[in-house]
């Protein structure tokens, strides 16, 4: 199989995008790992199809770089881009993804704003929180995270029994002045840390708000800048959650399967 596809990266997390509108394309799960192999394939944290959608703008279907499908908010930046891109969309959309739809805008600085979907359960465990933003993750605030370790310590919330079989995303962040998170993430399906997770940093963000910061929430990740706005209703439902941030094309090119 030859396949076209198009790297995007956004904050860092990387994906491989492939127009699959006609269909053409299926992927075994070995598959999917060769074409997220950094070595042995394009290399990415996830594999991203968009295909026709009957109650929307587009599909958008999901891989991790284990062939596992979740939601992924810096993906879905970037499949909006993309969608731009191959003229499906011009300013604004409304697609389908993992957990529904999802309504995204480009403003005019060009970065994406992307709407999640409301969040309706919080669970304190102890310290921590664990939230569902269309994928699950645990938040722990910790200090010092530049030396924090969490490729260990997210590798051992990840496979806590606690959240088996699935498993869980593993966010660490730090409370920063004016309104401002650090956040580092250890991802399953990457089982890895990976420069920026969409859906981790919107939990974090709204985890933060226990803390008193309110929105918009400023988040530093190492692959850059993201923002996230939110409300809370008079339910303690977070409705109206926006992740904004960047999407970038960084090249096309010809894959042998």
């Amino acid at each position: 199989m030859n396949l076209h596809f198009f790297k995007y990266q956004a904050t860092g997390n990387d994906f491989v995008l492939v127009d699959n509108r006609t269909l053409n394309h299926t992927f075994s799960i070995d598959q999917i790992k060769k074409i997220c192999n950094r070595r042995f394939g394009v290399g990415s944290d996830g594999l991203i199809l968009i295909e026709d959608d009957v109650k929307s703008d587009f599909k958008m279907i999901y891989y991790n770089s284990d062939g596992s499908q979740s939601l992924c908010g810096n993906g879905s930046r970037s499949a909006i881009d993309f969608a731009k891109h191959l003229g499906i969309i011009s300013s604004q959309t409304r697609f389908s993804a993992f957990d529904g739809l999802h309504e995204g805008f480009f403003q005019a600085d060009g970065l994406i704003k992307l709407q999640m979907a409301n969040v309706n359960g919080v669970k304190n465990m102890g310290n921590d929180y664990f939230i569902n933003t269309g994928s699950p993750h645990v938040v722990k605030f910790v200090d010092e995270l530049r030396n924090y370790p969490v490729v260990k310590e997210g590798r051992l919330i990840r496979h806590s029994e606690n959240f088996k079989p699935e498993g869980t995303n593993a966010n660490f962040a730090e409370l920063k002045n004016n309104n401002t998170l650090a956040v580092r993430t250890y991802e399953r399906g990457v089982e890895d840390e990976t420069f920026s997770c969409g859906t981790g940093v919107t939990a974090v963000a709204l985890a933060a708000s226990f803390h008193g910061y309110s929105s918009p929430v400023s988040i530093e990740v190492a692959g850059g800048k993201l923002s996230v706005e939110f409300k809370i209703s008079q339910t303690d439902t977070f409705e109206d959650i926006f992740l904004i941030g960047p999407a970038k094309m960084v090249f096309e090119g010809q894959l042998e399967l």
